[in-house]
């Protein structure tokens, strides 16, 4: 199997070398070193063994040294023990690449429609929503799954990359696991966005034209604007994207919620109306 571990290096590594190594021909295409060498070089300058040769050749090609010198950083970091890896077995890969995407993010930010996203869940509530997997899980299963995803809130607890969650008014509304669920996963919500490095913003029903129910994305800044990494799930797995059209795009999308969201303030007084509505009607 795959290391999961290599999945969003191995994204970076192969469009790095299509948009630093090669050389553009009049058709547009490109004439790519192998990866091989990529990773040659970035083992070389996380060794701090470079030869001459591999200066010239650094040189010649007119390489982006700091893209270097930051996948030469994943490399070296990617040696080192993580929490996931006790998981590798028993997990799809998948889940260990969303894992890996957040733990060397520098800032996070997630678009939702329809649930709570993944690092702000309560235990019940992500429970209830691997419950509703089809087809159906077994129960040591979604045990499985919680925990792990109890796990990947540590990156924005222990603050260690801020984060943004911007959250569609209707997710807020979703009873997953039934009122009573979802009244604690709003009480957790609220608490969690005065937490000084999480931002948490509605996007409320009359912020009219919004990403479509789908686009449920995370977009992951790395240590320098090329290493960014926008991630969608899809009911056939993750998907990773690099590519500098489609990172426009997802930023396009931020700023578009960042002008049509409500305000921190304003958004935890919602969130505390809808949680008082929960609590009468589970009462």
């Amino acid at each position: 199997m795959e290391r999961a571990s290599e999945g969003v290096l191995r994204v970076h590594m192969e469009s790095s070398m299509k948009r630093w190594w090669g050389e553009k021909r009049g058709t547009g295409g490109y004439v790519a070193v192998s990866q091989a060498r990529m990773r040659l070089l970035c083992g070389a300058r996380a060794a701090g063994a470079y030869s001459p040769e591999k200066q010239a050749l650094l040189t010649i090609r007119r390489v982006n040294q700091p893209l270097i010198d930051a996948l030469a950083d994943i490399i070296t970091d990617r040696g080192k023990s993580t929490w996931w890896e006790e998981y590798r077995d028993t997990l799809d890969a998948d889940f260990l690449e969303v894992a890996e995407l957040e733990s060397g993010a520098r800032k996070l930010t997630t678009y939702t429609t329809s649930f709570i996203p993944g690092l702000l869940q309560t235990g019940a509530y992500a429970t209830a929503l691997f419950a509703q997997t089809y087809p159906p899980l077994p129960h040591h299963e979604i045990d499985l799954r919680t925990a792990f995803r109890m796990q990947r809130q540590r990156v924005v607890r222990s603050g260690a990359a801020p984060y943004t969650a911007f959250i569609h008014q209707a997710a807020l509304h979703m009873q997953f696991g039934g009122p009573r669920v979802l009244t604690e996963q709003l009480k957790a919500l609220a608490i969690d966005s005065e937490h000084p490095s999480i931002s948490v913003r509605v996007v409320p029903f009359s912020a009219g034209v919004v990403p479509s129910p789908s686009e449920n994305f995370t977009y992951a800044e790395g240590s320098i604007p090329e290493l960014d990494t926008a991630q969608m799930d899809t009911g056939h797995g993750i998907h990773l994207f690099d590519a500098p059209a489609h990172l426009a795009r997802f930023r396009a999308l931020i700023t578009q919620m960042d002008s049509t969201a409500l305000p921190e303030e304003d958004s935890r007084e919602l969130i505390r109306s809808v949680m008082k509505e929960m609590e009468h009607q589970d009462g």
